[in-house]
């Protein structure tokens, strides 16, 4: 049991490092557009709170997500829990709550994968609630 632990606890080791020692890229996870910009919002016109983030792996390795999470008032509904493989695209769905009220949007959704030296991403969603005149 000990032998297979170590084993395995090797290979998830030594697996990123053999991926680059041969030149290859390894897992790389991309999202679309790297964030989302609102501009600027009416209040009494509030955008659709849902955003769909398209994800692709642009590497030559399975791209493993382990975690996606969000900051203040942004939810994230799902995620993809199976490998991405190189050249699939998947999805990643997020809820936003905006106040009715004048305020600046920033908000930010970090997703963390199996990148063996940056092993997190970022998107940023921004813009402005604004106050009819």
């Amino acid at each position: 049991m000990a032998k297979t632990i170590l084993f395995l606890l090797g290979f998830f080791l030594m697996a990123p490092m053999a991926t680059q020692a041969h030149g290859g890229k390894g897992p790389e996870l991309t999202l679309e557009k790297g964030g989302h910009d609102y501009g600027t919002v009416y209040v009494d016109e509030l955008p659709q709170s849902s955003l769909h983030i398209k994800s692709l792996n642009t590497g030559d390795a399975p791209v493993v997500i382990s975690s996606v999470r969000a900051c203040c008032g942004t939810r994230v509904t799902s995620w993809p829990r199976e490998p991405i493989l190189p050249g699939e695209e998947r999805t990643i769905s997020v809820e936003l709550r905006l106040p009715p009220r004048p305020h600046r949007i920033s908000r930010m959704v970090t997703v963390t994968y199996n990148h063996p030296e940056n092993p997190t991403v970022h998107y940023r969603i921004v813009g402005e609630v604004v106050a009819r005149d």
